[in-house]
């Protein structure tokens, strides 16, 4: 019965994200204001703050298992050239967090629904298929609040 109700919440997540472009897109026809400037750029050493959001998808490069997922939900940045704007208008508001350890994905997990802050070491437009933001950070570090 849990594993039935998280597939449904997994497809409802992910139905959410494919339908809110859509939206926007609609909302923009009817009149509203042009759209806002690009993001402030964000390079190698800033910082990123936003909501941590974290949900269960599954890993194409391992046999399908299940496996957490966290993203940062902030205002719109740049990234560094050749990046740039990621496609996108103003610049990319999702930000996939790759966790290299279990350890770093322990870290992360207290932090769900919170407003966090990351040291941005290494980040990336969203490549692969799959990738549910739409930029990556692979190389990164959690600032603790005082």
């Amino acid at each position: 019965m849990t594993n039935r109700f998280a597939t449904h919440l997994a497809l409802a997540a992910t139905m959410l994200l494919l339908a809110t472009p859509a939206i926007s897109a609609q909302q923009e026809d009817d009149g509203a204001p042009p759209p806002s400037k690009p993001g402030k750029p964000i390079n190698a050493g800033e910082v990123l703050s936003g909501e941590l959001n974290a949900m269960k998808v599954r890993d194409v490069k391992n046999a399908g298992k299940r496996v957490s997922m966290y993203q940062i939900t902030s205002e719109p940045r740049r990234l560094p050239a050749p990046n740039g704007l990621c496609n996108l208008e103003t610049g990319p508001e999702t930000f996939q967090l790759v966790t290299s350890s279990d350890a770093q994905a322990n870290q992360l997990k207290s932090f769900v629904g919170k407003a966090i802050s990351v040291k941005v070491d290494e980040i990336a437009c969203a490549s692969d298929p799959g990738q549910m933001s739409e930029a990556v950070i692979t190389k990164w570090s959690l600032i603790k609040k005082q």
